[in-house]
């Protein structure tokens, strides 16, 4: 009799999980929240506070999850790997047409400026933020950012443990301190989202720029955690490329953004 053999595959089958879900529950919750909150509803913040919680409570155990089974189970093969990479650029791709439609929305504003906004750009009535100030400071910010992570990046793969350390603890620091600034920018502007087509386009992709370099910056701090735990090597560190990756996409977004809206658009 011949024995029956168990197949191994390169492939993870994961097993049955409910984090999908409920994530996606949780951000469909906070959608409609903020659009609530935004339009006035009494009970809008509260629907929002609901849908956070569940989305990050939801989105830190599925992310448990995923590093036990990378990282203790043995999951997470060569193959896997690749397609979490391949996985990683069409997300990076998905999010560079959703600041594509913010530029086409400003841009054709801009160059079809109509009397309803006095025939000019920026409207009239809207005094734009100087981009030599805080704007061209958090450019240089971030560029060094960029620099400090391909250094961190660079380390790991050499298996510098130390260097890779510094260079992520640089980034995070530059990370806070730009958007530490953006507050202070918001804080002080002299237009708001709610005046016209020129603020609602301004802070829609600043905004949600700000938004992505605190995701991440979340990413970067998780892979500074688990780098400090030895639980990333130079074969196995897809978590912390994944970052790298997408704070590369952040700071090209970002010159974009200086160069059409800051510069050009003021």
């Amino acid at each position: 009799m011949r024995a029956n053999k168990t197949e191994k595959t390169p492939f993870h089958l994961v097993d049955p999980s409910p984090w999908p879900f409920v994530t996606s529950t949780g951000a469909f919750v906070l959608t409609s929240g903020t659009v609530m909150y935004m339009h006035g509803y009494e009970y809008g913040g509260t629907v929002a506070s609901v849908g956070m919680i569940f989305l990050v409570s939801s989105m830190v155990i599925w992310f448990r999850d995923v590093i036990r089974e990378g990282t203790y189970e043995g999951h997470h093969t060569s193959l896997v790997q690749t397609g979490f990479r391949m996985g990683m650029m069409l997300f990076i791709v998905s999010e560079g047409m959703f600041f594509f439609a913010f530029f086409w929305a400003f841009f054709w504003s801009s160059f079809g400026a109509t009397v309803e906004i006095g025939s000019v750009w920026p409207p009239v009535g809207i005094k734009p933020v100087s981009e030599w100030e805080i704007p061209f400071l958090n450019t240089m910010i971030l560029l060094s950012s960029g620099a400090s992570i391909t250094w961190s990046h660079h380390a790991m793969v050499c298996g510098n443990r130390r260097e890779t350390l510094y260079g992520l603890v640089v980034t995070i620091v530059l990370a806070l301190i730009f958007t530490g600034l953006q507050g202070f920018e918001y804080l002080n502007g002299d237009f708001h989202i709610s005046d016209g087509i020129y603020g609602s386009t301004f802070y829609m992709a600043t905004g949600f720029h700000g938004f992505h370099v605190i995701l991440g910056t979340i990413m970067l701090s998780v892979a500074l955690w688990r780098v400090y735990k030895y639980e990333l090597t130079r074969q196995h560190h897809f978590g912390f490329e994944a970052g790298a990756w997408y704070w590369h996409f952040v700071d090209v977004v970002w010159l974009f953004l200086f160069v059409s809206i800051y510069v050009w658009g003021s």
